[in-house]
């Protein structure tokens, strides 16, 4: 999620900026940039700032933590008058730069976090009404305002206005009065023909899944299990942390989908069964050899369980508790608050994941939290932030902007849309 994030982000300034990655990253490495105070993590924040200070926040939350006040002032600062908020801005202290590129998956993850924090109402309410009025006439929402919506944002989007007690439905666009659901099921994927089983027997194995957006040529739409995690926790009206719904008896059959509902069962059913062989899903970053992608199996897990086929989600959360706390390591907070996800969805234990401390670990990345649960022992030997070698921006990013380089803009904004062509 968050290389993708980052990805995204780093495509739409190369965009503005008329083709070329920006100058400070001409040799394909991050350019180092002091983190303020309060802020989770040690690596360069540009493009990930206030997305991963909200992840953090939302662990916490989940772990029954209290951030630092620092930590919680970073976050509001960084917020825009217009109620948005952009992936990271270095002087809090001056008004929000005009051409700044606002964000609305930054401004969702942020309102979520505030309202988790609590004592954040017109903050909230700010960050709400703007999203409002970014809304596309097909009821989705873009990544940047102004451009084409797609079906992460979209579903982010409608975490944070259920989030903040809206009624998503009853959002509808100005043009058309399209509601977030209305558009989200335009980026489902028919199932085609017989239902698909479980071994992937019969019917389009793609069936019921999500693409990012249709072919910016043809329309054509192209299964990305990045897409439909999202998508489904959005179709079901949930957020980043959702928990677990009741039991999905459907299976990993696809049906025609006509509700949102209907929708997520598909897209879950399509990500229990391209899980079923290895336990993960593997990484779609253009130009990588074939790998796990940890940060996108979590989110499957969580979107697994909040559909109700728990005992896939469970299967998926035991091979990320053995393989993926060295990548939690490496790619710094959000990671962690990704696996505190997955862990909580399915009845893990986070204080134990794997024989790691996550909650410990992920509070190690920032300034000490003003109160903290007292978690169960754990072998894990504490982790200081000096340690955290690659959090925020992970050796993938490093990867993902050296691509933007070599090979343009348009692939790597498409970093989500596995064999999607542009």
């Amino acid at each position: 999620m968050t290389v993708r994030r980052c990805a995204a982000a780093l495509a739409a300034a190369t965009a503005v900026l008329g083709g070329a990655a920006p100058a400070a990253f001409a040799d394909g490495t991050p350019s180092p940039a002091a983190v303020p105070p309060g802020l989770y993590g040690t690596k360069d924040p540009q493009y990930d700032g206030v997305f991963r200070q909200s992840l953090a926040f939302l662990a916490q939350e989940k772990a029954g933590v209290k951030p630092a006040g620092q930590a919680v002032t970073w976050l509001t600062g960084q917020q825009c008058e217009s109620g948005a908020f952009t992936a990271f801005r270095a002087d809090a202290t001056k008004p929000c730069d005009p051409k700044a590129m606002l964000d609305t998956n930054a401004t969702s993850a942020a309102v979520q976090a505030l309202v988790a924090l609590g004592g954040h109402d017109d903050a909230v309410k700010k960050g709400i009404g703007w999203l409002k009025s970014v809304q596309n006439d097909d009821g989705g929402w873009a990544y940047n305002p102004g451009s084409k919506s797609d079906a992460n944002s979209t579903a982010i989007v409608i975490g944070a206005l259920a989030a903040a007690g809206e009624k998503p439905a009853e959002v509808k666009s100005a043009k058309g009065g399209k509601s977030p659901f209305d558009g989200l099921l335009t980026f489902a994927l028919p199932c085609d023909g017989p239902s698909p089983s479980s071994e992937g027997a019969g019917g389009d194995p793609n069936g019921g899944a999500f693409a990012y957006q249709g072919d910016l040529k043809t329309g054509k739409l192209y299964a990305n299990a990045d897409a439909t995690a999202a998508a489904v926790t959005g179709s079901l009206g949930k957020g980043l942390t959702a928990t677990a719904g009741p039991a999905d008896a459907k299976g990993t059959a696809c049906e025609k989908a006509t509700t949102p509902e209907q929708a997520a069962h598909n897209g879950a059913a399509y990500l229990a069964r391209t899980l079923a062989p290895t336990g993960f899903l593997k990484s779609a970053m253009p130009g990588a050899e074939s790998q796990p992608d940890f940060g996108n199996t979590a989110d499957a897990v969580v979107a697994l369980a909040a559909d109700g086929l728990s005992q896939q989600a469970k299967a998926s959360a035991d091979w990320l508790a053995k393989n993926a706390t060295a990548w939690a390591k490496e790619s710094g907070p959000a990671a962690y608050a990704q696996l505190i996800f997955a862990a909580d969805a399915t009845g893990a234990d986070p204080t134990n994941f794997g024989g790691v401390n996550l909650v410990k670990s992920l509070n190690a990345t920032g300034p000490a939290p003003e109160s903290a649960a007292s978690p169960a022992p754990s072998s894990e030997k504490s982790d200081q932030k000096s340690d955290d070698k690659n959090d925020g921006i992970s050796v993938w990013w490093i990867v993902g902007v050296g691509l933007v380089a070599g090979i343009g803009v348009g692939f790597l904004i498409s970093g989500r849309k596995k064999n999607q062509q542009l």
